[in-house]
């Protein structure tokens, strides 16, 4: 009788957490839809590759840095001495990224 109590309580109100592949997946295939994302979305997905310490590398150049928009592909882009600059078309602010 008291184990059954016991466990009753032990796991109720306790979140399991996901391992970091789970979330590596999550994330793969969010950023392979993108194009109808929400910038909620997109931060949310930045902050729990934040938290478990993924990087994004090249899926971080598919949205706007500073408002979060997913880039449409329509964007003005330019390419001068190793940079590659970024208009986004919805907060008018461009995104620089050396070219390797």
């Amino acid at each position: 009788m008291r184990l059954v109590f016991k466990d009753l309580f032990i796991n109720k109100g306790v979140k399991q957490k996901t391992s970091k592949t789970e979330i590596e997946n999550k994330i793969k295939d969010f950023f392979q839809e993108i194009k109808d994302k929400s910038p909620k979305e997109i931060k949310k997905i930045k902050k729990l590759a934040m938290n478990r310490k993924i990087s994004l590398k090249e899926r971080r150049k598919l949205f706007c840095k500073y408002c979060l928009n997913p880039y449409s592909g329509k964007e003005k882009i330019r390419i001068n001495k190793r940079m590659k600059m970024t208009n986004c078309n919805n907060c008018e602010k461009i995104s620089r990224w050396k070219i390797k």
